[in-house]
């Protein structure tokens, strides 16, 4: 194996005996190969045959998806692990590979890590099970995260268009109104800091996920990847819209120095000192449940704008399951893989609370008129339907985002803590990740 893919597969947690952009690595003694193209005869056939299949993910409505699965074809056994959450997952499995034994058959990964499983061959091309005759079954941006280069490595399993949250008996009590352009975001934040100086208009203590989806939604394209050939770019036009308005926010101290999902970020969203969440359209059950005393309190709005009149979103999370290459089973964990995510799985997990990737769901009347009790019976998921339908669909992350994403904050996180500005911690992120690549045996343009 040559030196560099050695590197890279070390680097990046994903220990694997072969070299990048060849073969798949290892495969279960059955039926390893990707190239195999698999039959519906196949797969029903697999279905009456029976066995078990391991899935780890920590997304809670798969329980009942699983249940109703094993009802439906009562030789199979849904095995559902939580092997922890994101990273503690994917140490998890990136450990199972490398050992070659308890790797999982389904495994849940974000989009934002599926390109280094897929760049690796950790993870199965779905192609061959006949994926792509879904393709127009899911929203613009979840689809583009599966895909990676010709290859398909994993099926949708929600999504999460952005939307501004806010608080509406705040801006009611300090006549703000609802900001439609990022511009108006900022005047909307001096204004309620003014009036209450305890008040912030937002909390951001430095955060990779949301940083990425700003930029995207400003129409910045700062990571080129082609397999092992990546480039790295936070000049463009598009990260100047974002740092030139975001650095007013951070200078004017006109946003909350509180860390997300904190004790401090729960009580700030419930006693209004927090005033809006611009975040993924998944969020309406964190509020429901952890920020209860505020319900009918808030409200969701269309993300603001970078340019007024546009019409522009972005995600922010959103899942995917796909098949570890070292799986068992793969007939049938294609088949639990489609019917959670694109077959009457997907109505299960909405009626408990998942936010579809599904474009017939998002659309459905049913689903966009349904009254959120929290949001004053508003019919939020018209919001969020509409901003699934204007994400640009020619973002992508590197393949090693995971890692990237890990040093945000000694970069990026600077500009928060001291005097350094957004531009410098950006240019101080892209460096340190043009390193790491680099050292790990990508080709990385400058």
């Amino acid at each position: 194996m040559p030196k560099n893919s050695r590197r890279l597969l070390r680097g990046i947690g994903l220990l694997c005996a072969v070299a990048l952009g060849a073969t798949a690595c290892g495969g279960s003694d059955n039926d390893s190969s990707s190239d195999k193209q698999v039959s519906s005869a196949d797969i029903q056939s697999a279905l009456k045959k029976g066995g078990t299949v391991t899935v780890w993910a920590w997304e809670p409505t798969l329980k009942q998806v699983a249940a109703d699965f094993e009802k439906k074809y009562p030789k199979v056994d849904i095995k559902l692990v939580n092997a922890g959450t994101n990273n503690d997952q994917y140490k998890a499995l990136s450990n199972a590979i490398s050992a070659k034994k308890g790797v999982p058959d389904v495994a849940q990964i974000e989009y934002y890590a599926l390109g280094q499983y897929a760049l690796t061959k950790q993870i199965t091309d779905l192609k061959a099970y006949g994926a792509e005759k879904l393709a127009d079954s899911y929203s613009p941006g979840p689809w583009n995260s599966v895909k990676s280069g010709a290859g398909v490595y994993g099926l949708p399993m929600d999504s999460g268009p952005m939307a501004l949250f806010y608080n509406k008996k705040v801006f009611d009590k300090y006549k703000i109104a609802v900001p439609t352009t990022w511009d108006e975001y900022v005047e909307a934040a001096r204004k309620l800091h003014k009036a209450d100086p305890k008040a912030y208009i937002t909390s951001d203590a430095g955060d990779a996920g949301l940083t990425t989806s700003l930029l995207w939604q400003a129409g910045s394209h700062p990571y080129k990847v082609d397999g092992t050939k990546v480039g790295i770019d936070f000049t463009d036009a598009g990260a100047k819209k974002y740092t030139d308005t975001w650095q007013k926010l951070i200078d004017e101290k006109l946003v909350a120095p509180v860390t997300g999902w904190t004790d401090d970020w729960y009580k700030g969203l419930g006693d209004g000192t927090i005033a809006t969440l611009p975040t993924g359209a998944w969020m309406p059950a964190n509020f429901a449940s952890g920020v209860k005393g505020a319900s009918g309190d808030w409200r969701v709005a269309p993300m603001p704008q970078w340019e007024k009149g546009a019409h522009s979103s972005s995600e922010n999370g959103g899942s995917s399951l796909a098949l570890p290459e070292l799986g068992k089973n793969k007939e049938l964990a294609y088949a639990f893989v489609e019917y959670a995510n694109s077959g009457a799985g997907v109505q299960t997990r909405i009626k408990n609370g998942a936010f579809p990737a599904t474009t017939k769901d998002l659309n459905s009347s049913s689903f966009q008129n349904t009254e959120f009790p929290y949001f004053g019976g508003q019919k939020a998921n018209k919001v969020f339907a509409e901003s699934a339908k204007s994400v640009p669909t020619d973002w992508k992350y590197l393949p090693y985002q995971v890692y990237s994403n890990s040093i945000f904050n000694d970069t990026v996180g600077k500009a928060y803590v001291s005097s350094t500005k957004l531009t410098a911690g950006l240019k101080s992120w892209q460096d340190a990740s043009v390193k790491y690549g680099t050292e790990q045996g990508f080709t990385v343009e400058k």
